[in-house]
């Protein structure tokens, strides 16, 4: 603030001096000859002058900070897309290569859930590394086993939340591989990506979801995408086979999705990571007679033990974990949407690797059924308000059109004018 009276009008040095008005040690008037009208306010309108300053630069801080928010957010939205792609696309290539030396499906589902008991001790390294205020083990692990209910998770619940949820993880990654053996990688995946249209149908059944016409035909899309599929070999022979265990994955997949919401609800990293393992100790425990009776009755048999070639198991285990980590990661990190594009990229990554490595050539139907559900999975991808925030940015485009077409008729009648007084005449343009 300023010291000297209210004064509101402009005034001579001698009169502002007189009146004890003159601030000498203004910036604003030092070394010059008159008084700055901004030197004569009083206490009052100078603290109010700087609260507005104070509020603005708070303003503009923090939409900088927004900024900066949404920026880095978009840059990790970027680094996970690429890295759920590559993962994903990782793990279907390595199970092509396992299947020439080791053509046993359900050990390897079984041998990679195994590895999700590594989920939670990955997210709490996680915890110990970036939280302020650490938490032992035992007490991080009873805060995420809130996602089970109030009491934790008990001997029943254990059973009872756990035994469904295990035996679709198992289906969805088994059928996966049994497709995988019939099918190219890339038909594989795309026929996987109908899941999202599954996961929208079940939820408008089972969960009475919000109905979208646009995600109808995007379901529609996807059908239509399995039944050019199974087409393309004029259904019949592998191909079939091999497109309904893919669907059959994808079903299960959604299965495991709606359940989860409707019994778990959501759950934030630590409660996935929790799950996840307790996934993996469920399949260790009680999934592991599975492939021992698939041994002894000779449908998975292999001889010798040393013919198996774990370093490929260990590959397929080690990716299909950290497209799992990085699931859940991204959506801690970054737009949840961005997760399914790099699950969508998953597609043509495997093209790209099926053309140029296996030398795959695809048939035009294959072709327009892959670009068919894609095309579904994005539009899946729409958010609820999408008419209305189209609506509105379209109206947006119209009214700052009709203001700049305004804006040019206001410029010529004023240049029209202007040069009309020129020439010694007033031209008064019609509205």
């Amino acid at each position: 603030s300023f010291p000297g009276k209210v004064s509101g009008r402009r005034q001579t040095p001698a009169a502002a001096i007189a009146e004890g008005t003159w601030d000498r040690h203004c910036p604003l008037s030092d070394g010059f000859p008159y008084i700055n009208d901004l030197c004569l306010f009083s206490g009052e309108e100078g603290t109010q002058g700087h609260a507005e300053n104070a509020s603005q630069e708070s303003r503009a801080q923090t939409r900088c900070e927004s900024c900066t928010s949404t920026f880095l957010k978009i840059v990790w939205g970027f680094l996970i897309i690429l890295s759920v792609s590559s993962s994903w696309v990782g793990t279907t290539q390595i199970v092509k290569i396992t299947y020439k030396n080791f053509d046993y499906p359900f050990f390897m589902t079984w041998f990679s859930t195994n590895w999700n008991i590594m989920f939670f001790p990955v997210y709490y390294s996680g915890h110990l590394a970036t939280a302020q205020e650490k938490q032992s083990p035992i007490k991080k692990f009873r805060e995420c086993s809130r996602i089970f209910g109030e009491d934790g998770l008990t001997l029943k619940l254990f059973l009872k939340r756990t035994a469904p949820f295990s035996i679709l993880w198992t289906l969805t990654n088994y059928l996966y591989l049994l497709a995988l053996k019939k099918l190219t990688a890339t038909d594989v995946s795309a026929l996987f990506c109908c899941n999202k249209a599954f996961v929208f149908l079940l939820s408008w059944i089972v969960l009475k979801d919000r109905f979208m016409g646009v995600r109808i035909v995007a379901a529609i899309m996807a059908i239509t995408g399995i039944v050019m599929m199974a087409y393309a070999d004029g259904f019949h022979g592998d191909s079939i086979i091999g497109v309904a265990y893919a669907v059959g994955s994808a079903s299960t997949s959604a299965l495991y999705k709606v359940l989860f919401k409707m019994f778990l609800g959501s759950a934030n990293f630590g409660e996935a990571a929790h799950f996840v393992s307790t996934l993996g100790f469920f399949n260790l425990i009680f999934i592991s007679f599975t492939p021992v009776i698939l041994y002894f009755t000779k449908v998975e048999y292999w001889s010798p033990f040393s013919a198996v070639p774990w370093g490929y198991l260990c590959g397929v285990a080690g990716l299909w974990l950290a497209f799992n980590i990085l699931v859940n990661v991204g959506v801690v990190l970054t737009y949840p949407i961005l997760i399914s594009i790099g699950t969508v990229l998953s597609v043509p990554g495997n093209a790209a690797v099926d053309l140029l490595k296996h030398e795959v050539i695809f048939s035009v139907v294959r072709l327009g059924a892959t670009i068919i559900i894609c095309i579904g999975f994005l539009l899946m991808l729409l958010p609820e308000e999408w008419d209305e925030i189209t609506l509105r940015f379209i109206n947006g485009l119209k009214e700052k059109k009709s203001e700049d077409h305004a804006e040019d008729i206001t410029d010529s009648s004023v240049h029209t004018r202007s040069r009309s007084r020129a020439n010694g005449t007033v031209s008064i343009p019609l509205a």
